[in-house]
């Protein structure tokens, strides 16, 4: 462990940047315009992103396995349970942190240049600034506390850019919907925090009593007690089974996997640069992040493992099928980013968690390039995102175009882009892999389908997007977005019932249409009813990702082509030391021959999806696709309303938890409110009674004396009238009392 005493600066810039903006940006909005929110916002992130690059470099010298540690303060200490607020980098948290400050500062670029002119341009560089210092918070933090911190405030500040358009109800719903799906997961992961602290939390005897606490959340600490408790159980489990079992329910809610991904497709309702950042780079990642993080917990629970790679595999091929029949382009990419992490988690499953992570960098440049360049064309076609309504931007968006393509190439699979490295070391892993409770050539048939299909969504979205003939529509005229007027839910929902057959969902059409303040931003900007590129702010931000994700391929080149053990995995190998161990189906070198032939299979595969999409989509003259529509218009119907899964939760759960609270509200107001009532009245009863006693009897009692000591004053006044001779008379009658008084008692005690 090496002190690195300036770490706490890449969180503190970003949070920096966020509260000067929250405190300043809206008088500086208003009097120098979007200059200064730009100004702060950018140079908070970038500097950010130097320190850990900085950070990164001295980790990279530093002798393999070193982790870079900076305490900031003490901030939890009872008894032996200590809980520094301390920051940490090794390897995995290193590559992490590259990823989300260097991505994160590109969206930052491209957000100045697509919120242009929004009335609330310094809220929304606030709201950024804010979720990368959570962001940094969750990779950075030295143990389980902090991460949580930061797991957390990410899901705020998602809620916060989700909704950023809140004056549009289906905005501001997409935001409450992310929020309290998240909330499920984000109670998994605190179940399993809490059993961990149970059962790790000091040594036991044979009558259960505590002898010793020795528990610490730091995760350099923890290998050692999980492999000390792998034989303890709970409820006839393995303790760790139901650890890493909640801990990855609560990873399905932020990394959007069965059954808690519901969430996503709908965020697309916020800004293209909310997408770029939470959905396809940070955000999305961190349930996979945690799970590599605690790989230790996972390799001693074969069935957790299992359950984590089916899941994966299940969402992966499912959120594909979807994305085959969306019309939204952002929702294609929605779908396609629930998809890839379902590639992700496969390979975290299978304990290729070194193959996870870097499809989760692959992912992080390819799926960030695509949904910029989702929004350039988005700006371009003034605000529209039916593809079926563009086609023949190429012409003219020729940058937007070609950054588009290379990220199709990446994340379908082919060898010259990044993602094929990755995603087919995953599916390798997964056919090879004899850790898990299922044999792994199951995993890989479910992940080789969907790697098909995303191949086919992906060229489909191409072909309709930048290939054919532009047509101009009238609803793209410069005059429709001019206007002040806000499109309705209602008048959104009819043109889209009227698109899709009757086939409509409140939450598929809630990110077509945006605020009447960015609309009025398309116009003001210049747009006409022509497509053209956009500024450099933003295509130069998706050149430079296209290039990387070509470039990062060289980390992943696989060891059957070079003889050596890949960059990344070589590097990432003392945080996943213990997961090498885990038993394989082939031998280091047994299964080349069947490497090979699932490598050429995976590439024609990703081919020939391709192909087909090329062949049905391309020039949009080919009537195939309205055919099928036509000869399977129920089956198209339910994989384009997502399989009903909204419905069914909202006719389920939704409807059973809506049911208990209105039953709560008529139980508080019939039940709790009428006892509350009767005690009132009870104690209102008393206090009548209280107040008779205290009025008639003490209040009586006071007044008597009162007016007793009245009287006697008023008597004893008259004999004082100033007459001598009554003082006289009265002194010689009170003489003559007391004399005979005195005889009196001398006679009778002598």
């Amino acid at each position: 462990m090496k002190e690195l005493s300036y770490l706490w600066l890449i969180p503190f810039f970003p949070a920096l940047g966020c509260f000067i903006n929250a405190v300043t940006g809206r008088r500086l909005f208003n009097r120098y315009g979007e200059l200064p929110s730009k100004i702060i916002a950018l140079t908070a992130s970038w500097l950010s992103f130097g320190v850990a690059l900085t950070a990164f470099i001295t980790l990279l010298k530093s002798p393999s396995g070193t982790l870079l540690y900076n305490k900031a303060w003490t901030w939890i200490q009872v008894g032996h349970l200590e809980a520094n607020f301390a920051f940490a980098i090794d390897a995995l948290s290193g590559m992490m942190v590259l990823i989300v400050t260097f991505v994160g500062s590109l969206i930052h670029i491209y957000a100045t240049g697509y919120m242009k002119g929004d009335p609330g341009f310094w809220r929304f560089l606030c709201y950024l600034n804010g979720f990368l210092f959570a962001m940094l918070l969750l990779v950075l933090g030295d143990n389980l506390l902090l991460m949580f911190v930061g797991w957390e405030g990410v899901g705020v500040c998602s809620y916060l850019l989700i909704g950023f358009w809140y004056q549009e109800l289906a905005n501001a719903r997409a935001g409450m919907k992310a929020f309290l799906v998240n909330r499920v997961g984000d109670f998994a992961f605190l179940i399993g925090f809490f059993i961990l602290f149970w059962g790790l939390g000091g040594n036991w005897d044979h009558q259960g009593y505590q002898i010793q606490n020795v528990f610490s959340l730091t995760f350099r600490e923890l290998p050692q007690l999980v492999a000390a408790a792998s034989d303890k159980t709970l409820w006839g489990l393995p303790l760790l089974t139901w650890v890493a079992l909640f801990f990855f329910l609560g990873a399905t809610g932020k990394s959007a996997q069965i059954p808690l991904y519901v969430w996503l497709p709908d965020a697309m309702a916020g800004p293209t640069p909310v997408s770029a950042l939470i959905h396809a780079a940070t955000m999305v990642t961190a349930g996979v992040y945690m799970i590599a993080r605690l790989n230790f917990i996972y390799i001693q629970s074969p069935l957790a493992m299992t359950v984590v790679a089916c899941v994966g595999a299940l969402t992966a091929l499912f959120a594909a099928t979807i994305g085959c029949t969306q019309h939204d382009i952002k929702k294609v990419l929605a779908y396609s980013t629930v998809s890839q992490l379902g590639f992700m988690f496969i390979g975290v499953g299978v304990g290729a968690f070194w193959a996870g992570t870097y499809h989760l960098l692959t992912h992080a440049l390819f799926k960030a390039c695509l949904f910029l360049g989702a929004g350039s064309v988005i700006m371009a076609m003034h605000h529209e995102q039916d593809m079926r309504k563009m086609g023949g931007l190429s012409r003219f968006m020729p940058r937007t175009r070609w950054t588009y393509f290379i990220a199709c190439l990446a994340i379908t699979g082919f060898p010259v882009a990044s993602g094929f490295y990755s995603k087919d070391e995953i599916l390798w892993q997964a056919f090879n892999s004899h850790a898990l409770l299922i044999p792994g050539y199951l995993i890989w048939a479910v992940g080789f389908l969907a790697a098909g299909l995303t191949s086919f969504y992906m060229w489909r979205s191409y072909f309709l997007t930048f290939t054919g003939t532009y047509e101009t529509h009238t609803d793209h005229s410069t005059n429709h977005h001019s206007s002040h007027h806000t499109p309705s839910l209602k008048d959104d929902e009819h043109q889209h019932t009227t698109q899709n057959n009757d086939v409509s969902s409140h939450n598929n059409n809630a990110s077509s249409h945006q605020t009447a303040s960015s609309l009025n931003h398309a116009h003001h900007s210049g747009q006409h009813a022509t497509p053209h590129e956009q500024p450099l702010a933003i295509t130069g931000v998706l050149i430079v990702l296209a290039i990387l994700a070509v470039l990062v391929s060289f980390l992943g080149i696989p060891k059957l082509w070079t003889h050596h053990d890949p960059i990344l995995k070589h590097y990432l190998a003392p945080v996943f030391a213990q997961a090498e161990h885990l038993p394989k189906l082939f031998g280091p070198h047994e299964g080349h021959g069947v490497e090979w032939l699932l490598m050429s299979l995976s590439v024609m595969w990703a081919g020939m999806g391709c192909a087909l999409a090329w062949w049905m989509y391309r020039g949009r003259k080919n009537p195939f696709p309205a055919q099928l529509v036509a000869r399977f218009p129920r089956l198209n119907k339910i994989i384009f309303n997502k399989y009903y899964i909204d419905e069914f939760y909202k006719a389920t759960l939704v409807r059973a938890f809506m049911g208990i609270s209105q039953f709560n509200n008529w139980f508080d107001k019939n039940v709790v409110d009428f006892v509350v009532l009767q005690f009132a009245a009870v104690i209102r009863f008393f206090a009548w009674i209280e107040g008779m006693i205290d009025k008639h009897i003490i209040d009586a009692c006071v007044n008597f004396i009162a007016h007793l000591t009245d009287s006697l004053g008023k008597a004893s006044q008259k004999l004082q009238n100033g007459q001598l001779s009554l003082y006289f008379a009265s002194l010689i009658a009170g003489c003559i009392c007391l004399a005979l008084f005195l005889f009196y008692f001398m006679n009778i005690y002598p």
